[in-house]
């Protein structure tokens, strides 16, 4: 089968890229599955609705197909052959962790796939169908179903060798007791090596490894994964193997003894940056050839280890939202990341792919791609503020009828002679979410003011010039913070001033256009619902969106005047005062409201905490003015 032959593509085309799974069977489940129907079930790209949908998945459990197993569900096959579109297989996808059964674990399922699609974890080049079937990872009952653990790996210390050179954790079988196997650890000091062991008369590992004997007791696994160099991860019953994750999370370089083993996701993923594969045969060679590799490329591998785990791996819903984004990549060859975006971070989960818009262009990119960043930005903002820019555009959520163009370019000064370009926009509904819209006129870099900003010409042109140094950052003025309240066990916002900040206000800040594309198509509906409701939090929302992605702090600027609100969200107060929108306590307790559940969403806190803030060359220093570039930000 291939794709051409046994999918239907023009479905896909014709419905777009939708995933229907079939109403629950009634037949037992595992815990694993439950939590990749769970997942996909909270896709975007799920559909209740079959007329709409381009890939189909089953709901009968398919991950064990040992029949020793309780998970084992008999007369599979015909069970699933009466779904009503099953139409023989064609645009169906069957997830599958274990095949065969004792003593020869063949990969067989029980019954006819036809044209189905196989997700299989231990999948041996054989019997896998290039571009047609993926190579699943291999993952235990107890894998996070989601917000897994991230990577063992906290800081890069140099060099990046261990206390052991290779460690593996196997099963001793007896020779006189073949039912009864016992856990033993056996060390082969001679070779640096430290090794939970599988010994029988035919494994060709047990000369190597029969000097000395430990009793487990001794050695806590945990230890010896981050205590190691690599781990050698040979062949189970199956060709796969749990030691290969578990050695990916810990920075273990993994060294793989399973000859025509496809690794997990393998069509997309570079394994020969994160991993060793070695020759059954060759098993006695493998300590001299670690021995040779050298501290940098040690210290790539590792790093790279992390990378995967944490962005496909660490969780069932990542290994399902990868496996997804596979698929959508053969349907829609045209929208396909290259290779290297699947191996450098951020990810493909990030990268909204367009045509005629090569990674070079995305924020996270510039630096690594070499490309040049813009000369020019455009301005989204509630009143218009031209210097240097390529037009004005201004987003109208005013409830009455917007001024005139003819009106608001008496406000536009001449740039060198040359009108500057403006444009209003009476942008319906008229909802907070609207604000971060991504549209097709816009630059790659966006000024996003609000109404009651007091910002000279030059304070934008320095903000502008830091932010083409990182133009993966959201670069602004009034900044917020974060803290952990010990006694509450919650994270809290606060925007009294401190020697640090984690959140730059979307109300005078510079914005790569791609991360307005994330906001409104990668978000769930339910968080910019929130943010609707409450006419509140669209900065902070943006802020965990663009530290998610890069997992890197915004950057503040420093301006002329103190940033304060002067517009007309304000209320009369019970003594006839008036009392400002950031004065009121309810609004600081929605925004509060609003990072609890932002972050519950995410998973973890992705805001990362700074103390860095950039002024221009000779700030206040006690030099002519006629020095500096930027004078009028101090005077």
């Amino acid at each position: 089968c291939r794709m051409e032959t046994c999918f239907d593509l023009e479905r896909c085309r014709r419905t777009g890229f939708k995933v229907y799974v079939y109403p629950d069977s009634g037949e037992k489940s595992s815990e694993n599955f439950r939590s990749i129907l769970a997942s996909l079930r909270s896709s975007n790209y799920y559909t209740s609705d079959p007329e709409n949908a381009c890939l189909f998945v089953p709901s009968y459990d398919t991950l064990d197909r040992d029949h020793l197993s309780s998970d084992y569900i008999h007369n599979l096959g015909a069970k699933i052959s009466r779904l009503k579109y099953w139409n023989n297989g064609r645009n169906h996808i069957i997830f599958n962790l274990y095949s065969g059964t004792w003593p020869d674990y063949l990969e067989d399922l029980g019954f006819n796939l036809d044209e189905a699609i196989l997700a299989k974890a231990s999948f041996s080049d054989n019997y896998y169908r290039h571009g047609f079937d993926i190579s699943f990872p291999l993952f235990g009952k107890t894998h996070p179903s989601t917000h897994g653990s991230g990577g063992f790996l906290k800081a890069n210390y140099y060099p990046p060798r261990r206390k052991y050179l290779l460690s593996f954790k196997g099963k001793r079988v007896t020779q006189y007791k073949k039912n009864v196997k016992r856990k033993n650890i056996i060390s082969y000091k001679g070779l640096g090596i430290h090794s939970d062991w599988l010994k029988s008369s035919k494994s060709s590992y047990a000369s190597m490894t029969s000097k000395i004997l430990i009793n487990t007791l001794l050695w806590d696994y945990q230890s010896l994964l981050h205590n190691s160099t690599y781990c050698m991860v040979p062949r189970g019953r199956r060709l796969g193997s749990f030691r290969f994750l578990e050695s990916l999370q810990a920075a273990c370089v993994p060294v793989v003894l399973a000859n025509g083993w496809k690794l997990p996701f393998a069509e997309v993923i570079d394994w020969s940056k994160a991993s060793l594969a070695w020759e059954e045969r060759l098993l006695l060679q493998v300590p001299g050839i670690l021995r040779d590799i050298g501290d940098d490329q040690i210290m790539f591998y590792r790093q790279q280890s992390q990378f995967l785990w944490d962005k496909y791996f660490s969780s069932v819903d990542l290994i399902i939202r990868t496996t997804l984004e596979i698929l959508r990549d053969r349907i829609y060859p045209e929208l396909a990341r290259p290779t290297y975006v699947w191996n450098t971070e951020p990810g493909p989960l990030f990268f909204q792919s367009t045509p005629g818009n090569p990674p070079a262009t995305y924020p996270f990119y510039y630096d690594v791609q070499g490309n040049g960043v813009v000369d020019n930005a455009h301005v989204t903002s509630s009143r218009p503020f031209p210097p240097n820019n390529a037009y004005v555009v201004i987003l109208w959520h005013c409830g009455k009828t917007p001024v005139p163009e003819a009106r608001w370019r008496l406000l536009v000064p001449q740039d060198g002679g040359k009108e500057i370009p403006i444009r209003v926009v009476d942008d319906h509904p008229k909802v907070m979410s609207r604000r971060f819209e991504p549209r097709s006129f816009l630059a790659p870099v966006v000024l996003s003011l609000d109404d009651d900003v007091t910002l000279n010409v030059q304070e934008i042109d320095f903000a502008f010039d830091v932010w083409r140094s990182f133009p993966d950052r959201i670069v602004g003025f009034p900044a917020r913070s974060h803290y952990w309240n010990s006694s509450k066990s919650k994270w809290v916002y606060t925007s009294k001033w401190s020697n640090s900040y984690s959140l730059v206000l979307t109300g005078a800040a510079f914005i790569h256009s791609y991360y307005l594309r994330l906001y409104s198509e990668w978000l769930p509906d339910k968080l910019r619902h929130q943010v609707d409701e409450t006419s509140n939090c669209e900065d902070i929302l943006m802020n965990m969106l663009v530290s998610h992605v890069t997992r890197l702090p915004p950057i503040k600027v420093t301006q002329k005047k103190q940033y304060k609100d002067t517009s007309a969200a304000t209320e009369q107060t019970n003594h006839g005062g008036v009392l400002s929108r950031w004065s009121d306590p309810r609004h600081f307790a929605e925004r509060q409201t609003c990072m609890w559940n932002f972050e519950e969403w995410f998973g973890y806190m992705p805001l990362v905490s700074s103390a860095t803030r950039f002024d221009p060359a000779l700030y206040k220093d006690n030099v002519a003015i006629t020095r500096k570039r930027f004078p009028k930000i101090e005077i």
